[in-house]
């Protein structure tokens, strides 16, 4: 009797392992739920449309892209913190994820315990931006008009703690200039009140901002990185605008929540990592101005962490708070 029991429990473990290995072998099985911190329209929606649609098609299974903009990305971050750790809730955030905590104190997560980092996909410079009509045509037009009139110029980036807003503050902070953040839920919708006159000046991440770049209904002042960018290499940065030593850009990256199993985290920078490289999802994040990277989970978290440390005093000094 007792051998017939000791068998049963065999067979019994066995097919729980085989279940459960046949439940990992399957991931995903059901549509992934990918949610963007921002509009619809903004840097961060168009890469994650672009990875989601190849995601989709090397997954077999819906990739829903779930916009839940606001409060400089943290109501989606929330949202994805308290989802459950089974790869089916991935959201795409931008470098302001690391340095959230430093503008808002009372977070319902912790953006770097509550999450693990999956796969930094690429980055971008910003750009400074006005209307084609604008009298401003150089950096140097912005910083004399500013120390003319101080206080009177405004800006507008997509929300407190984004890199847009990030790069409108150290142009403040290296040049000592009182120019108005003005934020919004968005760089989309800085964007569409730049072009309708409402504000004079932009910083923008480039997949937002170049089709209006090209279209000339903005031009592009100057790039924030100490490169220029290869999809405008016509347009100086700022740093070579007169202001040495400026360089500041954004990125993009996947985490999920906290707690993921370790194969379905595999799994998931597997198949993300790959879809980075696929030459036409490349070529279309290079087209949008967008460096693929693709590099694993553990230096993506070094780089989170990195960046709350490097930014954190930044902030302090600025005096920036949350929306």
């Amino acid at each position: 009797m007792q051998k017939w029991i000791r068998v049963l429990a065999a067979l019994a473990a066995w097919a729980v392992a085989s279940g459960a290995a046949l439940a990992q072998d399957a991931f995903p099985s059901k549509p992934v739920h990918l949610y963007v911190p921002f509009p619809p329209g903004g840097a961060v929606d168009i890469v994650a449309r672009t990875l989601g649609e190849e995601l989709s098609r090397r997954w077999g299974q819906s990739v829903i892209i779930e916009n839940r903009p606001g409060a400089g990305g943290t109501i989606a971050a929330a949202a994805a913190a308290k989802a459950q750790p089974d790869g089916y809730t991935i959201i795409l955030v931008a470098s302001g994820h690391a340095i959230v905590a430093h503008l808002y104190p009372k977070l319902p997560y912790d953006p770097l315990t509550d999450f693990m980092p999956i796969l930094l996909v690429g980055s971008s410079p910003n750009m400074l931006l006005v209307r084609a009509d604008s009298a401003l045509a150089t950096v140097a037009d912005v910083l004399a008009l500013a120390r003319a009139t101080p206080g009177r110029l405004s800006y507008g980036h997509a929300g407190n703690g984004t890199s847009p807003h990030l790069a409108g503050e150290l142009l403040k902070y290296m040049t000592r200039i009182d120019i108005a953040a003005v934020p919004y839920k968005g760089g989309a919708p800085a964007l569409n009140d730049l072009l309708g006159g409402h504000i004079p000046l932009s910083f923008n991440n480039i997949p937002e901002s170049i089709a209006q770049v090209r279209a000339g209904a903005v031009r592009a002042l100057g790039v924030t990185t100490a490169a220029r960018s290869p999809v405008l290499p016509e347009v100086p940065t700022i740093a070579e605008s007169g202001l040495p030593g400026y360089d500041t850009g954004v990125w993009w990256g996947f985490v999920a929540p906290a707690g993921l199993p370790p194969d379905i985290k595999a799994r998931l920078a597997a198949d993300c990592a790959a879809a980075v490289q696929v030459p036409a999802v490349r070529e279309r994040l290079l087209a949008l101005g967008a460096a693929p990277i693709g590099s694993a989970p553990e230096a993506f978290e070094n780089l989170i962490r990195s960046d709350y440390e490097k930014w954190g005093p930044v902030i302090k000094a600025a005096e920036i708070k949350g929306e």
